[in-house]
This record gives C-alpha cells, structure tokens and sequence, in this order.
C-alpha cells in the first residue's frame, strides 16, 4: 500500500511544481530590457500605431477580439498576449491609444486624456500591471512638489505629494478644519481598503445582491456602500461648513457637479494621489506604443480605422465574433473568435454593438 501511496504523493507534487514553479509564469518578474531610448521619429511611431484595418492584417487563427484600444483594451489584450494568446485589438480612430492617444498642431504634441497619474510609485501594483503590459518600457517622471493647485477666486491652496505632507498641508492651509480633514482622509483610507467588495457585489449571484438591497442590509456590511449611495456634496456638508475646503474635496471632478457624484469615487481618487503624481516620458501615447509590441510578439495585432458594427453571437448567448466596416459603403467582414472583449463602453456595448436578444437578458 505505502508505493500506490509514494507514487501518487510523487506525482501530485510534480504537477504542484509545474503550476507553481516561477518560471512557467510570464508574469513572474520584472521586465529583462531596460528602458530604450525615446523614439521620436513620427514615421516610426505611426508604423505602430497608426496600423490601419485591412483582411490581410487580420491573424489566423484568434484567441480573443478586443473592442477598443484604450487603455483597458490594451491591457487585457497585452496580458493575454504575455499568457501565449492571440489577440486583435480592434480600433475605429485612426491611432490607438483611446484617451491616451496625442495629436500635433502647428509643430506642438497635446495630450486628450492623461493629466498626470498616481500611485505609481517603486513597487506599487499599477507601476508592476503597467510594466508588464509594456515590458517596462514606460519610463514615469514625478512632478515636482505641490504637484497641483487650487485657485478659488484670489485664494490659492497647493497640494503636496506624502501621505504625511498631504495631510500636514492641508491643515495648514485650514487650521480650523483639522478635525473635518482628518475625517477625510480617515474615509478615504477606508474607502481605498473596502473598495473589492463592490466588485465582489458585482460578482455575486442577482437573487443575492436583489435581497441584499431590498432587505437593507447592504449598507450594514460595510461602509463602502453607504459611501457609494452618498453624494459628494452631502458627505462634504456633513464634515465642513467651510465652502473652500468643501471645494477642495471635490475638486478632481472634471466636468461633474458634486451633487452628482459619488463620495466613495471622490474619496478613492484623493487617495491615489496622495503620494503625489507622475507623469509618462514622451507623453500619453506612450503607453499604447510600448503595449502595441507586446501584443504583436504573441502573432496578435492591434488595427486602427476599425469600427466594429455588432458582435455576433450565438442563439444561446455565445460569443462567435465580431463585424467590421472598414469604409462607407464596403461590406461587412465578420471576424470569428471565441472570446469577445469590449472597450468600447457600457452603453456602446450594450446599447449598439449586442444584438436584442443579448440586450434584454438579465
């Protein structure tokens, strides 16, 4: 009886190994090239960027189609293609990168989406996700310290980077608020610690999440939700009655009034810049130039000039491909893959691309 059982033991600890072992995993370590040197040459750029949709460019067979190459596009389809998949990222601009993409006017490069990011400090999970995507050739400068400045008027209030400083400043700044501070960023920490359980909501069955929620009970898990249900307008009245510092923690909403915003989201943007901001060495698109390489080198490609029409599906809700337009007036070419992945939006998606009997299904 004791060889039956040797052998067995042998044997699952050898597949232990095989899963386990470091070197099977492509996501194990960090990066083997240094940074190269910053390519400038626009020719260059473009031939990765810029590589407009044809049938001919389109690999054979696919692992997966993506919608979109915005940065989340470019993310999992990066990662799937460090996993040995083969993946075609599917563009309808003419330039990948989504909000990361730049232009040039008259001789000057703007960026249309990336102001500057946080949390990507030496060891942080966005700094290892970001080099892994793009094999560490992103190089990150920090911006000088106050990294950001409010100005209310005549007033001018400077944000500094440190969890210590960024406190510290701030109560300079409001002596009189010390108390509503600390209470900010006491919240924002929790938020920052809570935030999983909205995916894990997410992920749960429907009947759990509808009892949940009629029952009332959601809010009483954890604060997380009540902050999510709360305003950043109301949470702010509720800490302060100073109108500047109110301003000042609902300043990093572009374009949305605090009454229609979210706490929780408020909360969790003030704690991914409390260590100060970066910003990437040769600009936003950056990212999609170093990202792009990484996906082609699996025998996928990222296609620009692509819009995707609708995503085919089965009967049943299986995912068979996607159809693309390439020009007004051309036919539709239907891609097969087996795993369609959209970054093209909820409302694009759902609303556009996913035929009705997708849409209508709970």
């Amino acid at each position: 009886l004791l060889l039956p059982v040797a052998l067995a033991t042998l044997a699952l600890a050898r597949v232990a190994h095989r899963l386990l072992a470091p070197s099977g995993n492509p996501f194990s370590g960090p990066p083997l090239e240094p940074p190269r040197p910053l390519v400038t040459d626009q020719r260059a750029r473009d031939r990765v960027l810029k590589q407009g949709f044809s049938a001919r460019r389109v690999p054979d067979p696919l692992d997966a189609v993506v919608i979109g190459s915005g940065v989340g596009g470019l993310a999992v389809a990066a990662t799937l293609a460090k996993a040995g998949r083969r993946v075609l990222v599917l563009e309808q601009h003419d330039q990948a990168g989504g909000c990361c993409h730049t232009f040039q006017q008259h001789g000057v490069e703007f960026d249309v989406g990336i102001h500057y990011v946080g949390q990507l400090h030496e060891g942080s999970l966005l700094r290892v996700a970001l080099d892994q995507v793009t094999d560490g050739q992103l190089c990150w400068h920090r911006l000088p310290d106050p990294y950001d400045e409010v100005t209310l008027g005549a007033r001018r209030y400077l944000l500094r980077s440190g969890k210590v400083a960024f406190v510290t400043a701030l109560e300079e700044q409001f002596p009189d608020e010390k108390e509503a501070i600390r209470e900010f960023m006491k919240l924002s920490k929790v938020a920052s610690r809570h935030a999983a359980l909205l995916a894990l909501l997410k992920l749960s069955p429907r009947w759990l999440v509808t009892v949940l929620l009629r029952s009332g009970l959601l809010p009483r898990l954890s604060p997380v939700f009540r902050m999510a249900a709360t305003s950043q307008s109301q949470a702010a009245a509720r800490l302060t009655s100073n109108p500047d510092l109110r301003a000042l923690f609902g300043y990093l909403f572009y374009g949305t009034a605090p009454r229609d915003s979210s706490f929780l989201v408020n909360a969790l943007m003030v704690h991914h810049y409390q260590r100060g901001a970066w910003y990437p060495r040769g600009g936003a698109s950056e990212v999609a130039f170093h990202a792009v390489p990484v996906i082609e080198r699996a025998g996928g490609a990222v296609l620009v000039r692509a819009p995707v029409t609708r995503v085919l599906v089965s009967a049943d809700g299986t995912a068979l491909g996607v159809a693309v337009r390439a020009g007004p007036g051309e036919e539709e070419l239907e891609i097969r893959a087996p795993l369609v992945i959209s970054d093209a939006g909820v409302f694009n998606t759902f609303g556009k691309l996913l035929p009705p009997h997708v849409r209508s299904h709970p």
